[in-house]
């Protein structure tokens, strides 16, 4: 029983990563341009859930998903068109899929109906397409005289080859006399499936069909192993069939193969070719190791053929990798990626971080050694620390996925939202392969959620509207991710009519949130959106209303230690961006020291660090200190006024000035007594453990023991520009002044 359960949930898990290779390929289906690589794509998706359903016994699941196949089939054989409707019932039949799923997962059963009403679309969908070829009635009888080896129409009616052995048997000896065409291949496929094949829901109809559209086949069912019609069990296959197929040199046998993918387990299946003669009469090579002829069936004709392709057994084909170029040399190699709890992951991730801190705890020790002595333990030591980050980069690796997972959601949510609102938006993403922490990308979907709702619904106008004032009817949303100074930065922009900060303001003030008459800058305004409660929609909607939705996204966002910035310009749209840490697990950080306190900053952030000359030191009047680096003027920033720690060195020409890039390319200058080394550490969470601090990322454990925090560059900027007007310029400091306009370009 245990390891039933291992499978099921080896095949839950696998269900939902097909759920979402059959929505992204429905999305991408539009009438008119119908790809049929992603159709295929799409039904096989449905026919291995399916598949593994009937193996574990869900047969509501099983059932509901042969309705869904079967129209997915239709499609791929051009006898079910392509609409915008069917497309909308596809979608909601692969929900529901899913739901079935769920209810699986849980053993209970599906409420009464629950599957009733889609389908019934399906149905209809499926009944309203271009009827099917049924075969003339002179075709059902037997033929009175010599005919011509029948060619059957891809229909359904003789998917199975019903029209009788004896004309099947003509058609094959007829095939076996006649020449392969040049540029042709004539292959020889034996499919005998198990009595129970039909159980585990699939459909040798659909295996036949397939073949079919690989080439010219003619389709051979044998009845031998029928029983008589009392002992009769209609859930039981008595059936196999001999498949005479002549395609072009391109099929080879892994495509033949690939038709069989789901059932090679599952059926007896032998495949073997004859090539086409050679155009020149040749002597014939010694023949020392002839291949064997497998009889396909009694009545199937044995021809010799010559150079057949090695077939392996059904089990060794099915593990066998394909790759494009074939490649029989690499048969028997298994798959390259394996399935591990999440749970092992992270225990693997915790130790390594113990491990960083012990590492730093012996090298903290190791400084105390006289110098000159124990060599070979230091360079032993150097090793380990190298290993040490060698293990804990390749361990993030393993936690580190894109964020095309999340991405790949939102076209549908795009597309409801659109429905919804009566407006035309196209969506557009970039940087889907950016790689960022697991836990990271979980926490990612509610926020993107959100903020997409709201650049369609507030954002973006009105077709009409769009038009009047010289826009395009349809809106553009655009989605992206990038990598940038360590941490990764996804930007959310539309083409919309932008904020409206009047508007907003006086929201603002109608709900409490702001006093009337205060005086906020376009920044404070765009980001009163974020407070808790507050909407600017006239009426509750299923999208917005209540005053929730980007409370939530800031909430979200900052406890991943993370940011929130909205850039807005009237009339031409809004951009909101989200910058989040690349991992919450461990970080290189440089050690710095500011009076008896520690602090880390990130490796990543860090340009260079120096001690300035008075004459590059210049006061703001009234405003803060900045200092002449590389022919611009940088903002100054004194941690410990900051943070208001005794004892530091307030002189920048005596301490050393730590020069720092933010995500959008702004810089600052962190005034410190001392730069006391780089070392890895482990994130440790303030939030979950303490509470948030203002300019404040995380903590750590160095390796004495002590804790020391992680500093947010970007929030002691923020931090910096509240407490310049308010903080005294230490005395000490040789600072000479600049008039203040100066101060807009830093």
């Amino acid at each position: 029983m245990e390891d039933l359960s291992r499978f099921k949930q080896t095949y839950f898990d696998e269900s939902a990563e097909l759920l979402e290779v059959a929505e992204s390929g429905l999305l991408r289906l539009t009438p008119g341009e119908v790809d049929s690589d992603e159709v295929n794509a799409i039904f096989r998706a449905v026919h291995s859930i399916k598949g593994g359903g009937g193996a574990f016994g869900f047969t509501e699941l099983v059932a509901f998903a042969h309705e869904f196949e079967t129209v997915m089939d239709g499609v791929r054989n051009n006898t079910v068109p392509v609409t915008t409707e069917l497309v909308d019932t596809l979608i909601r039949a692969n929900d529901l899929l899913g739901q079935m799923l769920a209810y699986a997962r849980e053993g209970d059963p599906a409420p009464a109906g629950t599957t009733d009403g889609t389908v019934a679309a399906l149905r209809h969908h499926l009944s309203g397409g271009t009827p099917q070829v049924q075969a003339p009635a002179a075709a059902l009888a037997a033929p009175a005289a010599p005919a011509p080896a029948p060619v059957y129409a891809d229909d359904e009616d003789d998917e199975a080859g019903l029209f009788g052995d004896a004309m099947a048997a003509i058609a094959a000896a007829r095939a076996a006399e006649d020449p392969v065409p040049p540029g042709k291949l004539r292959w020889t496929i034996v499919f005998r499936p198990r009595s129970d094949l039909l159980m585990s829901g699939n459909e040798p109809a659909f295996m036949l069909r397939a073949l079919r559209r690989l080439g010219d086949a003619t389709v051979e069912c044998h009845t031998d192993a029928l029983p008589n019609l009392q002992d009769l069990e209609a859930e039981l296959l008595h059936l196999s069939w001999t498949v005479t197929l002549i395609a072009d040199a391109d099929v080879d046998l892994d495509k033949i193969n690939d038709v069989f993918e789901f059932v090679a387990d599952d059926c007896d299946i032998r495949i073997t070719a004859e090539a086409p003669p050679p155009t020149a009469p040749e002597a014939p090579p010694p023949v020392t190791d002839p291949v064997p002829v497998v009889a396909a069936a009694p009545s199937a004709v044995a021809v010799a053929i010559p150079e057949a392709p090695k077939v392996e057994s059904p089990k060794a084909e099915a593990a066998r990798p394909r790759p494009n170029g074939g490649g029989a040399e690499h048969a028997g190699l298994t798959s390259h990626t394996i399935r591990v709890d999440l749970d092992k992951i992270d225990r693997l991730v915790n130790m390594v971080g113990e491990m960083v801190i012990t590492q730093a705890m012996i090298a903290e020790h190791v400084r105390e050694l006289p110098p000159g002595e124990f060599q070979e333990l230091l360079e032993g030591l150097e090793q380990l620390a190298q290993h040490t980050r060698e293990l804990r980069e390749s361990v993030m690796s393993i936690r580190a996925q894109p964020v095309s997972s999340v991405f790949s959601r939102m076209p549908r949510l795009v597309r409801e939202c659109a429905a919804t609102t009566g407006k035309e938006v196209q969506l557009v993403t970039s940087g889907e392969t950016t790689e960022v922490d697991k836990t990271v990308v979980e926490n990612l979907v509610d926020p993107l959620t959100h903020m997409i709702r709201n650049s369609i619904d507030h954002g973006l106008e009105g077709p009409e509207e769009r038009e009047r004032v010289g826009k395009p009817r349809a809106g553009t949303v655009h989605l992206s991710a990038q990598h940038r100074s360590g941490r990764i930065v996804i930007e959310i922009t539309d083409d919309g009519r932008g904020i409206n900060r009047p508007k907003v303001l006086s929201k603002a003030i109608e709900k409490g949130l702001v006093q009337p008459g205060a005086t906020l800058s376009d920044e404070e305004i765009d980001n009163l959106i974020f407070l808790p409660g507050f909407s600017t929609a006239d009426q509750v909607s299923n999208l917005s209303g209540r005053g929730v939705g980007m409370d939530v996204v800031r909430r979200n966002i900052t406890s991943l230690g993370g940011r929130i910035g909205v850039y807005s310009t009237p009339g031409e749209g809004s951009r909101f961006v989200l910058s989040l840490p690349l991992t919450l697990a461990v970080l290189d950080g440089m050690v710095i020291s500011v009076g008896e306190e520690r602090f880390v900053l990130p490796l990543t952030n860090i340009v260079e660090s120096l001690r300035p000359k008075a004459a590059d030191l210049h006061g703001l009047v009234g405003k803060c200190d900045v200092m002449m680096a590389r022919g611009e003027y940088v903002r100054l920033v004194y941690l410990h006024q900051l943070f208001g720690i005794p004892g530091a060195v307030a002189d920048p020409t005596r301490a050393l000035v730590v020069l720092v890039e933010t995500e959008d390319g702004s810089r600052l200058g962190l005034v410190v007594d001392e730069v006391l080394g780089q070392q890895q550490v482990v994130i440790k969470s303030l939030e979950a453990n303490f509470r948030r601090l203002d300019g404040v990322a995380a903590a750590t454990i160095l390796g004495d023991g002590r804790v020391a925090l992680i500093l947010d560059v970007a929030g002691l900027r923020e931090m910096s520009r509240h407490m310049d007007s308010r903080a005294p310029r230490p005395p000490s400091s040789p600072v000479a002044a600049l008039p203040a306009p100066a101060l807009e370009p830093v």
